[in-house]
């Protein structure tokens, strides 16, 4: 039989909206799957054919440790994505790379610990950590309220985080994000994301903010632009990625970012999609078995 993990965090076991279409389509494909978390101690990764990423929401505050986890787990049997591949993605200073291959971004500058935060001074700004998730510790800053971007970046570099700003893009109140979603290297479906950062809210807490969600099929630009950042970062043929995009003034689609580790995959929203997923998840679950036989592990 073969068994493959979903992996979770304690913290947000039952929280995948996912999860349970999903662990029924794979029953479907004979494939026998439970949600695990990744930094349960007892857990035994060898006992399963093929461990999916899927609600590790909370490695940003635990980094090292999970990337130690990743290396651990790939060394006794097969991880999707790839630990090659999450580890590029955990921070978002791939942004960087994707921008010097001509790749359109949304304009970023990164500042390290103990480096001054350059903000534009005649427009919003959203200003976070470059390793996070559900946009926690996110914070939207309209033009003129420097003194809150400065605070969160200090808070954030004597955690020694690295700060990211971008400018906040009129298009995201009046049109919101698209997310664009591949399976298996190939657009499965895309995703409206309502506004999220209201101009004077807090940073999000809890393990991601609440989405206004809504089918979009994405636009032939839209759907350029995502396949060029994921052909830039070499991650073509993934069993999953999600692009994020929005329109700059122009109305030209930009990469907000790329998220291929854990990513929320809006499922229900694409009748489909859960099992589209699960064939190619059970298709990579018996041929890593099928090695590991081979292997004699």
């Amino acid at each position: 039989m073969t068994r493959l993990a979903l992996a979770t965090a304690t913290v947000a076991l039952g929280a995948d909206p996912d999860e349970d279409d999903l662990l029924a389509a794979l029953a479907a494909q004979g494939v026998t799957a439970a949600p695990v978390a990744w930094d349960d101690p007892r857990a035994d990764w060898s006992a399963w054919d093929l461990v999916v990423l899927r609600s590790t929401w909370d490695y940003p505050e635990r980094l090292s440790d999970f990337h130690a986890w990743l290396d651990e787990v790939a060394a006794v049997t097969a991880v999707v994505n790839p630990p090659s591949v999450v580890r590029g993605n955990t921070d978002k200073r791939y942004l960087a790379r994707l921008e010097r291959a001509g790749v359109p971004v949304v304009p970023t500058t990164f500042a390290e610990p103990g480096e001054d935060l350059a903000l534009p001074p005649d427009r919003p700004v959203v200003v976070k950590p470059s390793v996070s998730a559900g946009s926690r510790d996110t914070l939207r800053v309209e033009a003129g309220q420097r003194s809150r971007a400065l605070a969160l970046a200090r808070s954030l570099h004597v955690q020694g985080r690295t700060v990211m700003v971008q400018p906040y893009l009129a298009s995201v109140d009046a049109r919101g994000e698209t997310a664009v979603i591949l399976l298996d290297g190939a657009v499965s479906h895309g995703v409206r994301k309502g506004p999220i950062l209201a101009p004077d809210a807090g940073p999000i807490e809890g393990l991601h903010a609440p989405e206004d969600l809504s089918p979009r099929a994405p636009r032939d630009d839209e759907r350029a632009v995502a396949q060029a950042a994921l052909d830039a970062l070499e991650a073509g043929g993934l069993a999953y990625a999600r692009v994020d995009l929005v329109d700059d003034d122009a109305g030209h689609p930009r990469v907000l970012e790329v998220e291929l580790t854990e990513p929320s995959l809006f499922l229900r929203l694409a009748p489909g999609a859960t099992e589209r997923l699960a064939a190619g998840l059970a298709r990579r679950a018996r041929a890593a078995r099928s090695l590991a036989g081979r292997r004699g592990l």
